[in-house]
C-alpha cells in the first residue's frame, strides 16, 4: 500500500507540472489581441471660421461659464428655469438611465475575463429491476449522494473578451456624451423659448402703448368730427386703427401661452403648473468666445459621441476576427459522492477531475468571413458618420456667426428706421392738428412706426436666439475630457436606483 501511494504521487506530479505549464503558457498568450488597434481618423478642420474674419474675439476666452453657460445672460429668472432641467426634464432622465445601462454592459463584458464557478448538490435513491441484470432475482435499493463544485475558464488568448470590453467602454462613453448632448439641447431650447417669450412681452408692451396712443387719437378725431373740423371718414379710420391694433395686442397672448407651456415641458412640469411673469426683452446679445475650429472636436458632445462609437466599431472588428481561432476551455470539478449519509463528506468519498478542451471550427460556409466584412463595413460607415458630424458642427458655428454679424448690422439700421418713423409720426400729427392733411395719412405713418418697432424687437429676439445657438454649437463650455474614463466605468461603485 505504501508503494502504491508513493507511485501514485510520482505519477501525478509530472502531470500536474504539465498542466501548470500549459496554464502558464495560456496566461502569456492572453496579452495577444487580434484586430486593429484604434486610431482616431483625421477630420478636416479649417484654420479659422470664415464668418469670424472681421470679428474681434471676446476677451477673456473663458467668458463662457463652464457648465452653467446661460449665466452669461445675467437673467435670474432664466437661471432658475435652467437649473430645473437637470432635476425634472424627462428626456434627460431617460438619457441618464441609458448611460447607466451602458455602464452595466461594461461590467457584463468584463465578466468574461474570469472563470465561471458553480456548486451543486443532489440526493437520489433508486431501485434496480429484478428482471434485468440480476441472476438471483433480488432487488437492490441504492442511494447516491453528490456534492460537487465546478469551474470553467476560457482564457482570452486571442483578445475577444478584451475587444468586447473595449467596445462596451467606448459605447458607454458615447452614451455619456449623448446624455450631455440631450442636456445641452434641452437647455438651449429652454433659453430660446424664454427669450422668444420675452420678445413677445416686449411686443405686447409696444402694442399696449400704441393702443393707448391710438385711443387718444381716436378721441381727438371724434371731437374734431363733432365740431365739424374733421370728416366722418377720419373718425372711422381712427376707430379702425385703434381696434385693429387692440386685436393684435390680444393675439400675442396665444403664442405667449404656447411658449410658456413649452417651457413647462422642458422643466418637467405640467403646463398648468408654471406661470412666468411678464418680462419684456431688454437684454442684449453677449460676446461669445467661440475659439478656433480645431477646438470644436473636443467641445461638442455629438462629435465626442460619434468618435466613441467609432472606437466601439473598431473593437468589433477584433471580436469578429477572434472567431478564426480555436476556443480553449479549462475545466475542473471536485466534490464528494457516497451511498451513505454517514460517510458522504469523508475523505475517501472525494472526487475530482481536471481537463482542457479545444474546439476549432473547420467549416462554416463563410460565416466568419461575412461577419468580419460586416464589422469592417460598419466601421467604415461610422467613420463617414463621424466626419459628417464634424462638418455639421462647423456649419452650425458658421451659420450662427453669420446670423449674429448680419443681425447686428440690421439692428443698427432698424434702430435708425424706428427713430425716423417716430419723427415722421410727430410731424404728421402736427400737420393733422393744423388741418393740412387727412387722418388717412396719419394712419399710414402710424402703421409704419408700429411695424418698425415690432421689427426691431423681432431682430433683437433673433439675435438672442442666435447667441444661444452659437453657444450650443460650440458645446456650451463642455469638453470631451469630462467623459468617464475606463477606470470610472470599471469601478465597482455604480449608481443604484431602488
Amino acid at each position: 500500500m505504501i508503494r502504491a501511494k508513493s507511485g501514485y504521487r510520482e505519477w501525478i506530479k509530472p502531470r500536474s507540472l504539465a498542466i501548470a505549464a500549459i496554464a502558464g503558457a495560456l496566461v502569456i498568450f492572453i496579452a495577444c489581441a487580434v484586430g486593429p488597434d484604434y486610431v482616431r481618423p483625421k477630420a478636416e478642420a479649417p484654420a479659422a471660421y470664415k464668418e469670424a474674419a472681421d470679428w474681434k474675439v471676446a476677451q477673456p476666452q473663458e467668458a463662457v461659464v463652464r457648465g452653467a453657460w446661460w449665466k452669461i445672460f445675467k437673467d435670474t429668472q432664466l437661471d432658475a428655469l435652467e437649473e430645473q432641467v437637470n432635476i425634472s426634464n424627462q428626456n434627460v432622465a431617460a438619457a441618464e438611465a441609458q448611460f447607466r445601462q451602458a455602464r452595466a454592459l461594461v461590467q457584463a463584458a468584463r465578466a468574461g475575463y474570469f472563470p465561471n464557478v458553480a456548486i451543486g448538490a443532489s440526493a437520489a435513491r433508486s431501485l434496480g429491476s429484478s428482471n434485468a441484470g440480476n441472476a438471483l432475482g433480488t432487488t437492490n435499493q441504492v442511494s447516491d449522494l453528490l456534492l460537487t463544485g465546478t469551474a470553467s475558464w476560457e482564457p482570452d488568448i486571442w483578445g475577444k473578451v478584451r475587444r468586447t470590453v473595449e467596445a462596451s467602454e467606448a459605447g458607454a462613453q458615447a452614451s455619456a456624451a449623448d446624455l450631455e448632448l440631450i442636456r445641452l439641447s434641452t437647455q438651449a431650447a429652454l433659453a430660446q423659448s424664454y427669450f422668444q417669450l420675452c420678445a413677445l412681452d416686449a411686443q405686447k408692451k409696444i402694442l399696449d402703448a400704441t393702443v393707448a396712443a391710438y385711443k387718444k387719437a381716436m378721441e381727438m378725431t371724434n371731437r374734431r368730427y363733432a365740431s365739424g373740423v374733421s370728416s366722418r371718414a377720419d373718425a372711422l379710420q381712427a376707430e379702425t386703427q385703434f381696434k385693429t391694433t387692440q386685436a393684435q395686442a390680444i393675439d400675442v397672448g396665444v403664442q405667449r401661452a404656447q411658449l410658456e407651456h413649452a417651457i413647462a415641458l422642458l422643466v418637467g412640469k405640467p403646463a398648468s403648473a408654471l406661470s412666468i411673469p411678464v418680462t419684456p426683452l431688454a437684454a442684449t446679445p453677449v460676446a461669445v468666445p467661440f475659439g478656433i475650429p480645431s477646438e470644436l472636436l473636443e467641445r461638442r458632445p455629438d462629435i465626442a459621441a460619434a468618435e466613441r462609437r467609432l472606437a466601439a466599431a473598431n473593437a468589433q472588428i477584433g471580436v469578429a476576427k477572434a472567431a478564426y481561432f480555436p476556443n480553449i476551455v479549462l475545466n475542473a470539478t471536485g466534490g464528494f459522492e457516497s451511498s451513505h449519509l454517514s460517510d458522504w463528506l469523508s475523505w475517501p468519498s472525494r472526487l475530482w477531475s481536471v481537463g482542457l478542451g479545444l474546439t476549432q471550427s473547420v467549416f462554416d460556409a463563410g460565416l466568419r468571413s461575412a461577419l468580419t466584412d460586416q464589422a469592417r463595413a460598419a466601421y467604415d460607415a461610422t467613420v463617414a458618420s463621424y466626419r459628417q458630424t464634424v462638418l455639421g458642427g462647423f456649419q452650425e458655428v458658421e451659420d450662427n456667426l453669420a446670423a449674429l454679424r448680419i443681425l447686428e448690422e440690421e439692428s443698427r439700421i432698424q434702430g435708425e428706421a424706428v427713430s425716423a418713423a417716430r419723427r415722421s409720426m410727430e410731424y404728421s400729427m402736427n400737420q393733422y392738428r393744423a388741418g393740412t392733411i387727412s387722418y388717412l395719412e396719419v394712419v399710414t405713418v402710424q402703421t409704419i412706426l408700429l411695424v418698425n418697432e415690432r421689427t426691431a424687437i423681432d431682430i433683437l429676439g433673433r439675435r438672442m436666439a442666435a447667441s444661444v445657438l452659437l453657444i450650443k454649437a460650440i458645446g456650451g463650455g463642455w469638453s470631451s475630457s469630462a467623459l468617464p474614463s475606463n477606470k470610472d466605468l470599471n469601478s465597482s461603485k455604480s449608481d443604484k436606483r431602488d
